[in-house]
């Protein structure tokens, strides 16, 4: 096993460890503490019997655990589920000393956190992410959030969890195609920070894709440890953090239009395609870096291209896009690889010019 810690700057009462290693529930109760006696387990219906099991760990241990069963994926994501979580909460007497634990992928840890972050104006959350989209992206920063008609994640709250358990053999039964989601995530921090994880991915797709594989292990450390550097500096996306959406503007819109019937990582893999021509057309991304992320997009079976037909719908979910400032579309384009920087938009013709290069 191994502890990752992380420390925001200037508030160092949100510190919290990221466990990695296999096999992890033990940890469980040292993590919780000895103030919490009511935990709730948060799961999505297809892990049923892994929420169950978690609420037998922490049984065994004397804690008096329940779970919530919710939707699947972005099924989850809805203030109707975050009420049915308070409920469950507040029948059950969870008090601020109580604790809530999420198992599953992203869109569970991000309705776990929100419903921690306002039960009680807080209370406190262990994520078990079981997808390495979970583990490399939405457990690890304290972002929360639930989706809305209007856009994904436009109601939310920063709320950092007590603990991350990235626990690998989770991995062991996750459908090939959902690891190979997660892996766009790993291919973004490529991107902005650790140009190192760009030659491994693209020197050993089938390691990379191999859920036991040390390569893979090493992905995800690294990944993770981009992310936690750059929250470290910035919890409240005050800056620096906003570099962690790169791809992820035209990726959110797309998954809008679709009714988020598209996976995350599916999205935003179309998004970096497209952030990097919208760099390439300002002069700002050499030919070479820019073709790069669709070479090693595609030879891991990711998609490059979308509806031709669709982009005034997907003009309008950007226009919704959290770092957008008045009528201003911002982005995060790349001056060079593993240089991120924001670039503000005032003419759409640009972007219409840039979804050239994606559009199908």
């Amino acid at each position: 096993m191994k502890t990752l810690d992380v420390t925001v700057e200037g508030t160092p009462e949100t510190s919290y460890p990221i466990l990695t290693g296999r096999d992890l529930l033990g940890e469980l109760p040292g993590l919780l503490g000895e103030r919490v006696k009511r935990v709730l387990v948060i799961h999505p219906r297809a892990l049923r019997a892994t929420g169950d099991l978690v609420r037998e760990q922490l049984d065994s241990q004397g804690f008096t655990a329940l779970t919530a069963e919710i939707p699947d994926a972005e099924e989850g994501k809805h203030i109707q589920v975050a009420a049915f979580c308070w409920q469950v909460l507040g029948q059950n007497d969870f008090t601020r000393s109580d604790a809530i634990i999420s198992v599953g992928g992203g869109a569970v840890s991000d309705l776990a956190g929100f419903v921690a972050a306002t039960w009680l104006r807080g209370v406190k959350v262990i994520h078990i992410p079981t997808t390495v989209l979970g583990m490399v992206d939405a457990a690890v920063g304290g972002k929360t959030g639930i989706n809305t008609a209007e856009g994904k994640n436009l109601v939310g709250s920063f709320h950092t969890p007590a603990a991350v358990l990235v626990d690998l053999a989770a991995l062991d039964t996750l459908p090939a195609n959902e690891l190979v989601n997660g892996l766009a995530e790993v291919i973004k921090c490529g991107f902005i920070a650790d140009p190192e994880i760009l030659d491994l991915m693209e020197a050993s797709p089938d390691a990379a894709k191999d859920p036991r594989s040390p390569l893979l292990r090493e992905l995800i450390e690294r990944a993770i440890k981009v992310k936690v550097d750059i929250v470290s500096a910035d919890l409240r996306e005050g800056g620096r953090r906003e570099y962690l959406n790169y791809g992820h503007t035209l990726g959110h819109a797309i998954e809008l239009a679709e009714r988020y019937q598209w996976r995350h990582g599916a999205a935003v893999s179309v998004g970096l395609v497209f952030a990097a021509e919208l760099g390439r057309l300002v002069g700002k991304l050499d030919d070479e870096s820019a073709d790069r992320h669709k070479r090693i997009l595609e030879a891991y079976g990711l998609p490059t291209t979308y509806r031709a037909d669709r982009w005034k719908t997907l003009l309008e979910g950007m226009r919704r896009d959290k770092k957008s400032r008045g009528d201003l579309l911002r982005f995060v384009v790349l001056d060079k690889i593993g240089s991120p920087t924001i670039l503000e938009v005032p003419d759409t013709s640009l972007l219409f010019a840039a979804f050239q290069e994606v559009a199908d």
